[in-house]
């Protein structure tokens, strides 16, 4: 049995969760189909290790255990999308500041990763929090991504990491811990 795992920042304080669930319902009210990423969903991804089988993930735990950085505050700032605003993807939300140390944390996460001989996706960290997947492009959704541009979402205290479970179900995707870390 493989499961599928990845390392993340998860989104829990209730305010900006209600901030991006408004930036949601604008977005989908232009009438693209979009693939809204659920209220309970919304992380940061620091790592995407991909199936493998149950020993790889006891390593993916021990190799968090190790990782030994202070919390930090985020600044989640400006909506955007891959791989461009003209013909979007995916929807994101992006980080202002705090983004050096999200970037040390992903940076610490990987590194002790491969220490212990977790495979993981190499694409570049760019820090940046997923709320949509885009279906089919309407004509509005980058004129009203261009008006989000500069949109204040607000201040998250990243205190932990945590190793996922992602389970994929016609429904969307369900999420479990499978260990947390806290940072110091």
């Amino acid at each position: 049995m493989r499961l599928r795992c990845f390392v993340a920042v998860d989104v829990e304080d209730l305010n900006i969760v209600r901030k991006l669930t408004d930036v949601q319902r604008e977005l989908a009210s232009v009438g693209t189909r979009l693939k809204l990423v659920e209220p309970e969903n919304l992380h940061l991804t620091l790592a995407f290790i991909g199936e493998v089988p149950p020993p790889i993930v006891e390593a993916a735990r021990r190799a968090l255990g190790e990782v030994s950085l202070r919390r930090f505050k985020i600044r989640l700032v400006g909506i955007g999308a891959f791989p461009t605003i003209n013909r979007p993807r995916v929807v994101w939300v992006g980080v202002s500041e705090g983004r050096e140390e999200l970037q040390v944390l992903a940076r610490e996460v990987r590194a002790s990763l491969k220490r212990h001989g977790v495979p993981f996706d190499k694409k570049e960290f760019v820090p940046h929090l997923t709320i949509a997947r885009v279906k089919s492009r309407g004509e509005g959704l980058a004129r009203i991504l261009r008006g989000m541009a500069g949109s204040e979402i607000g201040e998250l205290m990243v205190d932990r990491v945590r190793l996922k479970k992602s389970t994929l179900t016609p429904r969307g995707p369900i999420y479990e811990t499978l260990y947390e870390k806290e940072l110091e």
